[in-house]
């Protein structure tokens, strides 16, 4: 059988180094969910791949223009005097034409070229690849300057052509997770939205026509003035309930009919489509024997804790996790997020609701840890009893 080098396989030269390189950046770029994510790593590989001084990568808008372009091997201040993004004219727009792959040894003596603005880097050899999902020009990628004696090769065009063609899913890919992240928040909103609407605004139209009845009967029959007021106590009572349901209802929780162990996982799930960081949970076989006022402890706290990762610290990685062992129910929620200092924190405290998880905590007889420190994450530790 004859081996990738030899002479009577097909394709180009590519030895193990090559291949593997080429699997690790396939497996990079089909790991992200986000289409800027994706573009960003394909960028990199591509560059990285066939050892090019300058890349770029440009998604069309259909309407002349790029809807996003993206550069690589210059700075920040060389992007900014550079201008206004390139149009898809000229070479660049030949690359949205023909589904074949442009190499050049200079790229100015194609026919097509055009100029380049006066802070542009000076490019020479020249490699560009159409992205093609189909027949559909989903993008283009541009390597410029190889770092190799001779310019680029023909295995380098293979390379990319190869590494386009991956792009190309990837792209779709995350094209779709990102509607339907959206579709799944829009849903979010309607439900919401319609349980407002059927569950408190009846209450508080009749709470505004008590409130008139008691300033009308306030002089001539304050009696029954006070009557209305203590209506209009319960009705502002019934409201807040209705709204604390639908706030604590956002993420529903059927404790009673799903589990705490179920639950949790639900909820991660969710947050891990919803949201582009990534959220994971993990919990041990045996079930924790819980009152179901401590399951709803675990499960708010661990509520808060994974919304003020995923909110306040940025972070990329969110980890759930619920143990049982010596007759407690440990949960930890941990993250990779900015974190802060807890000594100092009492704004921050306030604002990520540690108080509230504490108060949880002491009311069901657990006990609330929190571990963080500025730039290293943040990780949340409830135990609570089993039992009742």
């Amino acid at each position: 059988m004859p081996g990738f080098d030899s002479p009577g396989f097909d394709g180009p030269g590519f030895d193990r180094e090559e291949l593997r390189a080429v699997s690790a950046a396939v497996l990079a770029v089909t790991a992200h969910r986000s289409v800027h994510d994706v573009l960003r790593t394909i960028l990199t590989s591509a560059r990285k791949l066939v050892g090019a001084r300058y890349a770029a990568l440009g998604i069309p808008d259909g309407a002349g223009g790029f809807a996003e372009f993206i550069a690589d091997g210059v700075t920040d201040e060389q992007w900014s005097a550079i201008g206004p993004l390139p149009r898809t004219h000229g070479l660049l727009g030949q690359l949205l034409r023909e589904p074949h792959p442009i190499r050049l040894a200079d790229i100015r003596a194609h026919p097509n070229f055009r100029w380049w603005p006066a802070a542009h880097p000076d490019l020479t050899d020249f490699l560009g690849v159409p992205i093609l999902d189909g027949d559909e020009f989903v993008g283009e990628l541009f390597l410029a300057n190889s770092c190799h004696e001779g310019g680029f090769t023909a295995d380098d065009e293979e390379l990319m052509r190869l590494l386009g063609a991956h792009a190309a899913i990837a792209i779709v890919n995350a094209r779709l997770y990102e509607r339907a992240r959206e579709l799944s928040i829009m849903e979010e909103r309607n439900r919401i939205a319609r349980e407002l609407h059927d569950a408190v605004t009846q209450k508080l139209f009749s709470l505004r026509l008590t409130v008139d009845a008691a300033a009308a009967l306030l002089e001539r029959d304050p009696a029954r003035a006070a009557t209305e007021l203590a209506t209009v106590r319960r009705l502002a009572g019934a409201a807040t309930e209705e709204l604390r349901a639908i706030v604590d209802g956002q993420r529903p929780a059927d404790l009673a009919g799903d589990g705490l162990d179920i639950a949790l996982r639900k909820q991660a799930e969710l947050l891990d489509r919803v949201h582009t960081a990534t959220v994971s949970y993990t919990a041990c076989d045996c079930v924790p024997t819980l009152t179901e006022a401590r399951q709803r402890a675990v499960y708010r706290v661990a509520q808060e804790a994974t919304h003020n990762a995923l909110r306040h610290a940025d972070a990329t990685r969110v980890a759930v996790r619920m143990v049982v062992h010596n007759g407690s129910v440990e949960l930890t929620v941990s993250d990779d997020g900015s974190g802060f200092d807890p000594r100092s924190a009492h704004g921050a405290g306030r604002r990520l609701g540690l108080a509230s998880m504490r108060e949880r905590a002491r009311a069901t007889g657990g006990v609330l840890t929190v571990r963080s420190e500025p730039g290293a994450g943040t990780t949340v530790r409830l135990v609570v009893p089993t039992g009742g």
